[in-house]
């Protein structure tokens, strides 16, 4: 469930002095109407990601743009949000519906006055930027730096992601103060993406790196899997009815012409209803559905005849 907020909050205008941080309580002056989001499920288990990558936004320009940027980060389990002296100040009503819900980053999100003072308790700081600097730093992907990450955060290290302005990026000065660039391989010829995608990439990349999902699987649902012995009635009950029907008449292919359908079903990882179903089907073609079908077919047809040329 996610809250939607359709009245006016207090505003607290941020003062960005150092070394004082501003943490933004959001408070609501009445009742919030909730409503269920696409992918919301408030009864699965939250993952919070308490030694990934903190978020850094440079500059950020856009309430809407940090709410995006913010509903990204909460996809991942990321909660560490830090603002260097965003253009409209903080909190920003805007970022409000933007953020679908994330509440627990827009209220934890510190505001400080420079990108020194926001990366200084980290031992590793990453660059996301597309273009080429005047500098020599070593250049990692995104699936890269989700690597580095991951091992800094076995070491107990913490680490950030530092993310520019939405029209310019990071400054050199920004990226000087990192110890990597990360760049998303890209359209060369179209590698602009915005501030949300930017996000959402590195975090993406970074909870997989710890994902116990695996990389396919076919949910059950309650069922369970075909037993042998129920594959093979199928096979002998399918077997029989094409025999009858004259489909393996041809004694120099019927072997082959077996195991071929015997290994189309056992590629399928029949369930144990699926079976079933297949039983039903090869008996309602054999039979033609049975003598009740046939009735009831016969009397549609008689109060619907088909009218001859």
């Amino acid at each position: 469930m996610i809250r939607s907020y359709e009245t006016s909050r207090h505003l607290h205008s941020a003062k960005y002095s150092s070394p004082h941080l501003y943490h933004s309580p959001f408070y609501c002056t009445e009742p919030v109407k909730e409503i269920t989001l696409a992918g919301t499920n408030s009864l699965e288990n939250e993952i919070i990601a308490h030694n990934g990558p903190a978020i850094i936004l440079i500059g950020a320009q856009l309430g809407e743009n940090i709410g995006k940027a913010v509903r990204a980060m909460y996809n991942f389990g990321l909660t560490d949000l830090r603002l260097v002296a965003p253009r409209d100040g903080w909190p920003n009503p805007d970022a409000i519906p933007a953020a679908a819900g994330a509440d627990i980053v827009l209220e934890q999100a510190q505001v400080y006055a420079t990108t020194a003072e926001a990366i200084a308790d980290l031992n590793f700081v990453y660059a996301t930027t597309a273009r080429r600097r005047d500098m020599i730093k070593t250049v990692v992907t995104p699936h890269k730096c989700a690597e580095l990450m991951r091992r800094h955060a076995t070491q107990g290290r913490k680490f950030g992601l530092l993310f520019g302005p939405e029209k310019a990026g990071l400054t050199n000065d920004d990226v000087a103060l990192c110890d990597a660039i990360v760049s998303v391989p890209l359209n060369p010829a179209f590698a602009s993406i915005n501030l949300a995608q930017a996000v959402i990439l590195l975090s993406y990349e970074w909870f997989q790196t710890g994902a116990d999902q695996p990389a396919e699987y076919t949910p059950q649902l309650g069922t369970a899997p075909a037993t042998s012995e129920e594959l093979q009635k199928l096979f002998n009950h399918m077997e029989r009815e094409l025999t009858e029907a004259g489909y393996f008449r041809h004694d120099q292919r019927r072997a082959t012409m077996k195991r071929n359908l015997r290994n189309i079903f056992k590629r399928s990882a029949l369930t144990h209803e699926e079976v079933s179903t297949l039983r039903g089907v090869v008996k309602a073609l054999a039979t033609g559905g049975g003598p009740g079908w046939i009735a009831e077919k016969a009397e549609i047809e008689a109060k619907n005849p088909v009218k001859k040329d």
